[in-house]
């Protein structure tokens, strides 16, 4: 099972890469179509793929149902300036998180990152409104 829910989970994070690579580079975003998710093949966020592999939805869900947290999404977005997440931070002089502005190519790729998503695990029933 371990074999098989690692295999599969390297074809779904793939397939996912691919779709937003293709909607990148239409966009001439090439650096970030190549680069994008590349996190998701680290050992880090590749074992969670393996232990919570379900097919129709991200395994970074039912770990975090499992364990209250995703460690391979602490891990991801930490290190993915297409997740707004990546940009909130504490506000100079306060206790505060703030959002800080997201630069537009990062803007563009979360949202091809959102459809791909909604591709991927949706499958046949996607439409333009799934995303």
């Amino acid at each position: 099972m371990f074999l098989l829910n690692g295999w599969k989970h390297f074809l779904t994070i793939t397939q996912h890469k691919w779709i937003v690579m293709c909607g990148c580079f239409r966009l001439g975003l090439y650096r970030q179509g190549i680069l994008h998710d590349l996190s998701k093949y680290t050992p880090e966020e590749f074992r969670t793929g393996i232990l919570y592999y379900q097919g129709n939805r991200s395994p970074n869900a039912a770990e975090k149902e499992e364990l209250g947290y995703s460690r391979a999404w602490l891990h991801h977005k930490g290190r993915n300036k297409h997740h707004y997440e990546y940009w909130i931070d504490y506000a100079v002089g306060t206790d505060a998180m703030v959002g800080m502005l997201m630069p537009k190519k990062y803007v563009v790729e979360m949202f091809m990152d959102r459809i791909a998503a909604s591709k991927t695990y949706q499958k046949e029933k996607y439409t333009d409104s799934s995303a």
